[in-house]
């Protein structure tokens, strides 16, 4: 555990404003700031000084560096440790080259990256992204036949790892009959369900998910009273303003259009925003007619795979976005493009 100082809070603004939005097609602007970016790179190197200590005696270490939060990492360690053996999975999309261009410091993030021996990303279009970065970006040996990349005589091999789900017993449906009182306890009491899982962050999808929602509605008002869409959304990053306004815009819109559509005691939309446990979404996954996924930008999206993973029973229709790593290997999802009611 490595503790932070509130002067290093630029790390987390630097992650989640400036590369999260930089990688995600969502169209929202990433903001760089000088100082969020020395944060980042200080408390990137408090990481490498705790990992030193800890592997001192520890002959050829293998180290794996999770996200977009230590882009300059691995190269700190190799430079200490030329021996460590050092990996790193990036979690979320990589943009096109054009669009990593946009980053002040993306010289110092592709040389802090190619530390590592091993790069994985989740898909095969962002390791080419990547590769195609680094052609445009730094100077290096880009081999596309051995998808590897060699720069100062060190050679870093890029490769997709499509991540998965652990098949636990929350999410495995096998012989469980599930509990529908959990539908009404939130509300839901109609024939028909509808389900979304996600955090609350505006690369989710979930506004333009309440608008095909109402879109349903006004080209089968057959459905009133018949269907309810379950939204489950728990608050993230709340320390940031776009979050938590994104979170209020959430709730005004299922509340317009429950304003709408709402009769007696249904409405349309119900929207929880508290944590659920995985035993909890694994009865919800197993209730529900439609499960809807439709993130504007995922790397990969494991709910559409637990979501799967839950059914035994071979219903329950997945409602997949075109712009997600899961929807290159869920192909009996129907593929939906998320900008489009």
């Amino acid at each position: 555990r490595v503790w932070l100082s509130r002067e290093e809070a630029g790390h987390s603004n630097f992650s989640n404003e400036a590369l999260w939005p930089l990688s995600h097609m969502a169209h929202t602007r990433p903001v760089f700031r000088k100082e969020d970016w020395l944060a980042y790179r200080r408390v990137n190197g408090k990481f490498a000084r705790e990992l030193l200590r800890e592997i001192k005696d520890v002959p050829r270490p293998l180290i794996l560096v999770q996200d977009f939060h230590f882009t300059v990492l691995p190269a700190m360690i190799k430079q200490a440790r030329p021996d460590a053996q050092v990996a790193v999975f990036w979690h979320i999309p990589w943009p096109s080259a054009e669009l990593f261009s946009i980053c002040p410091w993306r010289r110092e993030i592709l040389e802090g990256m190619l530390g590592a021996d091993v790069l994985g990303f989740h898909t095969q279009q962002y390791c080419n992204n990547f590769m195609d970065t680094v052609s445009k970006t730094i100077e290096a040996r880009v081999d596309f036949e051995h998808f590897s990349i060699t720069r100062g005589g060190h050679v870093s091999y890029i490769k997709p790892f499509p991540i998965s789900i652990a098949f636990t017993n929350g999410m495995s449906g096998k012989g469980k009959e599930p509990d529908p009182n959990a539908l009404a306890e939130l509300g839901v009491r109609t024939e028909l369900v509808g389900l979304g899982v996600d955090r609350l962050d505006y690369t989710k999808g979930i506004l333009e998910r309440f608008r095909a929602i109402e879109f349903l509605f006004d080209l089968h008002p057959e459905y009133l009273e018949r269907f309810t869409f379950l939204q489950i959304a728990p608050f993230s990053r709340q320390g940031l303003e776009k979050y938590r306004k994104y979170g209020e815009e959430v709730s005004a819109e299922a509340a317009r259009i429950n304003a709408r559509f709402a009769t007696g005691s249904w409405q349309p939309i119900v929207l929880e925003k508290r944590h659920f446990t995985h035993a909890e979404l694994g009865n919800l996954y197993r209730l529900a007619n439609v499960c809807l996924i439709t993130p504007l930008h995922d790397g990969m999206n494991l709910v559409a795979k637990e979501f799967v993973a839950a059914r035994d029973d071979e219903a329950g229709v997945l409602l997949l976005s075109q712009m997600t790593g899961a929807s290159r290997e869920l192909k009996g999802a129907v593929a939906v493009n998320p900008y489009s009611a």
